[in-house]
């Protein structure tokens, strides 16, 4: 593979720094990275009851905490523990200046559980939400997602994202022995589950928009393709088998096309593939590396990585195909471009020399503004949540590649605990369908 071309479809070597300060939650790490004088205060109490092996309210004060919008209060610290809204003492929450409380507990029904909650607007004393939830025990954390969920639209009016999943590649071995995996698990990393076990390398998996299926390129047979898995079945189907580069495939918004890179021309352009009748429409003919194609939130263009001005660098071009027009000006390098929900924040692997980070543009106010996100040296792969409010990114602690989620304000950042072995390539999933 050409050179230039592997360092654009291939994974970099990453590298995070150290964190300012490490709290342990549950089995994840969250590193505080700087204060944010918006976040609100509110006091996540433990759910009274049985809530089996879920810690409940931890999970939903890891999902907040996490999200760089809320404070929450060490549970340890709180002077009174209600569990429903007749057991509050709003006098005891505005002492503690708490703008808002959940409340909560638990009840076991044979083999279920149904979790009931109540959020409370401390100084206005106005309950805000009050639901019940009934799940299986295996589901408890599912269940805390969606209080999760729940309570960060409610407070913000903004959908959550908790309650969604994260794809990523895992290596184990080194040479001859080496393992390649596909992995599917919640978004905080809990609960991995391998979908594709392979002796050859797995590279850029992308989610269909109903989360159903999962794109992605293997090199069984000596070649890379693509290949489109149902996660729930396991059944599986190649789309394409083209002599030289078959890569970056990415599901359309509708979910019935998918753009990837092909070099079946001699070059490695853009490709579009109608899923059902498996046509073919080149989108970029260009003598330059054009790849890692993701689409705009209405499916009417597509943002892709090229080295056609010298240095890679992000472009934009109708998913019908025509002339492109560069996006990013701010640094020598810009790759792996990634889109919020709204098409206003555009994440990139930005860097220069041997130093890669997430950056992020912003052009919610029109002009474009740019900030970092990441601190590491050789970070790359950034994937927004659904709801545009974090980014997932791989980076590297000495020899293991590890996964990271920072929230888009690059305030509060998360290394996610997966599987041993080598971590990259992640992707975060669409909204779960209820």
């Amino acid at each position: 593979m050409h050179k230039i071309a592997r360092r654009l479809l291939l994974p970099l070597l990453l590298l995070p720094c150290c964190a300012a300060l490490a709290q342990s939650r549950g089995g994840l790490e969250i590193d505080i990275v700087g204060g944010n004088a918006a976040a609100l205060p509110i006091a996540v109490v433990p759910f009274g009851g049985d809530c089996g092996q879920t810690d409940v309210d931890g999970v939903v004060r890891a999902d907040l905490g996490r999200s760089g919008q809320f404070r929450t209060l060490d549970p340890a610290t709180l002077p009174e523990r209600p569990t429903e809204g007749s057991e509050v003492a709003y006098p005891t929450w505005r002492m503690l200046k708490q703008d808002f409380l959940l409340v909560g507990r638990c009840v076991p029904n044979g083999g279920d559980y149904r979790t009931e909650y109540e959020l409370f607007d401390v100084a206005k004393q106005q309950r805000l939400l009050g639901f019940a939830l009934t799940a299986p025990g295996a589901a408890q954390r599912d269940v805390a997602h969606q209080i999760s969920d729940a309570v960060y639209e409610k407070i913000l009016g903004v959908r959550g994202a908790f309650w969604t999943r994260i794809a990523y590649v895992t290596s184990t071995g080194l040479g001859r022995e080496a393992k390649y995996s596909l992995v599917v698990a919640d978004a905080d990393g809990f609960n991995p589950r391998t979908v594709v076990n392979s002796s050859e390398p797995l590279l850029s998996p992308s989610w269909s928009p109903d989360g159903h299926k999962l794109a992605y390129v293997s090199f069984e047979g000596g070649n890379s393709g693509i290949w489109i898995q149902d996660i729930a079945t396991g059944s599986r189907e190649k789309i394409t088998n083209f002599r030289g580069i078959n890569g970056a495939p990415s599901f359309s918004p509708d979910g019935t096309r998918m753009a990837m890179t092909l070099s079946k021309g001699g070059n490695p352009d853009i490709y579009v593939m109608d899923l059902a009748s498996k046509h073919l429409t080149q989108i970029t003919n260009q003598f330059s590396i054009d790849t890692e194609a993701t689409w705009s939130p209405d499916g009417s263009s597509l943002y892709f990585t090229s080295d056609r001005g010298g240095r890679p660098q992000v472009y934009q071009v109708s998913a019908n195909g025509g002339s492109a027009s560069r996006v990013t000006f701010d640094g020598s390098y810009n790759a792996s471009p990634s889109l919020s929900f709204d098409g206003k924040k555009l994440a990139t692997a930005q860097g220069a020399g041997n130093v890669y980070r997430i950056a992020l543009m912003d052009r919610s106010t029109g002009s474009p503004r740019w900030s970092m996100l990441s601190p590491g040296s050789l970070d790359e792969s950034p994937s927004f949540a659904p709801n545009g409010a974090m980014v997932l990114y791989a980076a590297r602690e000495g020899q293991r590649g590890v996964l990271y989620a920072v929230s888009a304000d690059g305030r509060v950042r998360q290394r996610l605990v997966l599987a041993s072995g080598d971590v990259r390539e992640p992707a975060w999933s669409p909204f779960r369908q209820k």
